[in-house]
């Protein structure tokens, strides 16, 4: 065991950040360095649907019609996946929570033990943008990535400030090499 999965081994983690901030890349290669789960609840959410779970029928009809699937569906599924036998040694959550309703919720299902930190990926406006817009999907416009810009900045930023608060964000400079942002996020980490 390395000296970083040894320190971090057991962590409760949340990362967050805004979109094209590299958060999902730095789940991955932080959670592979650690040897905890990445719990994406994108991912969970399609892995329901895939196996037709009771959740994911209802998370798909949903999706169908076009709407945001419930906070009780994605609560539901975030609590049977961090009571997983995998998830005792430690988890990084990406994605959830994402509102303020969603955090008191998870709360709720961690009880007393909570987080132990909120990585917080930052990276400037117009970087998220032009990296966004190198991805070359069709619906990634400018204007369709400055108004999820938005859409993060009114309902996931102020987490952030929630976080503070319990004195659990480590914010790092998300740009540079995916090793070098790596290493801030574990030198933050205290690792």
């Amino acid at each position: 065991m390395s000296n970083v999965e040894a320190t971090l081994m057991g962590r409760r983690l949340l990362i967050l950040g805004p979109p094209g901030a590299g958060k999902g890349t730095q789940a991955t290669v932080l959670c592979r360095a650690i040897g905890i789960p990445h719990i994406s609840t994108g991912e969970m959410l399609r892995d329901h649907v895939a196996r037709e779970t009771a959740l994911g029928r209802r998370a798909r009809e949903i999706m169908e019609s076009g709407d945001l699937v419930p906070d009780e569906i994605v609560i539901g599924m975030v609590e049977e996946r961090i009571g997983q036998p995998d998830a005792a040694c430690g988890f990084l959550l990406d994605g959830f929570p994402r509102t303020r309703a969603q955090a008191e919720a998870l709360d709720e299902v961690l009880g007393d033990e909570g987080l132990d930190a909120v990585i917080v990926v930052e990276v400037a406006e117009d970087e998220l943008v032009e990296r966004i817009l190198k991805r070359g999907r069709s619906d990634d416009t400018e204007e369709a990535v400055r108004n999820r810009l938005t859409v993060y900045h009114s309902q996931t930023a102020p987490l952030i400030e929630f976080y503070l608060g319990r004195g659990l964000v480590r914010s790092v400079d998300g740009v540079g090499a995916i090793e070098e942002v790596l290493a801030r996020i574990v030198g933050v980490l205290g690792a």
